[in-house]
């Protein structure tokens, strides 16, 4: 098992040596710390995304262009879909 570039025996090793230094009864209480601080990261991460579309739409900027960019990507996926359907059905 790899999750990010690290092998369970190192996942391992790190949570050992977590569980060695801090002693297991706060391992709870680190978890928790570090659930309210990505909690508050993704928050203030949400306020900023939400300023500056009000700001972009006070300012007359029109930010649906990434709604028309989606369309059209996924218009072009389809009809990729569609021609590698065809190959496959005709290599078979």
């Amino acid at each position: 098992m790899h999750f990010l570039f690290i092998s369970g025996g190192e996942i391992f090793f790190i949570l050992f040596v977590v569980v060695m230094v801090f002693g297991a009864d706060k391992i709870p209480g680190i978890a928790k710390g570090l659930g309210k601080g990505m909690r508050q990261l993704r928050d203030a991460t949400d306020d900023i995304k939400r300023e500056i579309q009000k700001s972009a739409e006070k300012q007359g900027i029109d930010t649906d262009f990434t709604k028309d960019i989606r369309n059209e990507l996924n218009e072009v996926k389809k009809n990729v879909d569609e021609v590698t359907g065809a190959v496959k059905r005709s290599t078979k």
